[in-house]
């Protein structure tokens, strides 16, 4: 019975709208909505502009659990502060609240426990719809982008970026995953990485995968790793950055900053200082 309980642990955690965190106020922002097709339903986006002159161009940083109440004030106060300090280069941060975040999230499933955790579950395909035919779209018609974009997220939101990596890879170039529950569907990401990764000769990019103390995540999330350095293409950035000294709840502040100052650091000289 002990063996079963970090699985049990897991599927409890991802069926809460999202991991409770203490936030900070977010730095000045926009937000606008979106009535997706895609989807049939209104979507909030919240948007982070850094403090630069308004007519230059910048890389976007997409994120789910994007809304007021989840991710997004602590993920735009670290980039705030790391572009006021001159570590982290402009850039927007595009956050997208949810409003079904396990169907949005998650891919199909054959395991009968992954489709207790939510009344409907793998919708995975159309969120991704509406990032690239919608979200996207929409962003680069109301702000100046240079055409890079990348996404961040952590659990359900880092499995999410994994199989966008693999399902449609041109969307981004930078993908960082904290801790993404990589046990859904009884690990077939990660068992299907090699067949994958060889039918992608020419997936070009970067992605940093860290995780914790999750035993129930961390052997996949090894395994993925040890997948991408053993068959990856030759022009596939990887970065696997394990971190038993921290927990699923406290990983994502932990190393936010960290991991967005890695893939988008500053050149010297760019610090914006204050608006």
């Amino acid at each position: 019975m002990k063996s079963m309980l970090p699985a049990i642990a897991a599927l409890l955690m991802a069926a809460l709208p999202g991991i409770p965190r203490a936030q900070p106020a977010p730095p000045p922002h926009d937000s606008f909505v979106i009535q997706s097709q895609r989807l049939q339903e209104a979507r909030t986006i919240n948007v982070y502009r850094p403090p630069a002159d308004a007519a230059a161009a910048h890389p976007v940083l997409y994120m789910p659990d994007g809304g007021v109440a989840e991710d997004f004030p602590h993920v735009a106060a670290t980039v705030d502060a790391g572009i006021r300090a001159g570590r982290i280069a402009p850039l927007l941060v595009v956050g997208i609240e949810n409003t079904q975040r396990r169907r949005d999230m998650t891919g199909p499933t054959q395991v009968d426990s992954d489709r207790r955790i939510a009344p409907v579950v793998g919708g995975s395909a159309a969120f991704r719809a509406f990032i690239a035919e919608e979200l996207v779209p929409e962003i680069e018609r109301r702000y100046r982008t240079t055409g890079a974009r990348g996404i961040i997220g952590e659990s359900l939101a880092g499995l999410f970026i994994v199989e966008t990596l693999f399902e449609q890879p041109a969307l981004f170039d930078t993908w960082i995953a904290f801790s993404p529950s990589l046990w859904w569907n009884d690990a077939a990401l990660t068992r299907s990485a090699d067949a994958r990764l060889q039918r992608m000769p020419g997936l070009q990019g970067r992605m940093l995968l860290a995780w914790g103390d999750e035993d129930n995540i961390g052997p996949h999330a090894q395994a993925l790793s040890d997948t991408v350095r053993r068959a990856g293409p030759a022009h596939l950035q990887w970065q696997a950055l394990p971190r038993p000294d921290l927990r699923h709840d406290t990983i994502y502040t932990a190393l936010e900053a960290m991991a967005i100052e890695r893939m988008y650091p500053a050149t010297p000289g760019t610090s914006e200082g204050k608006r």
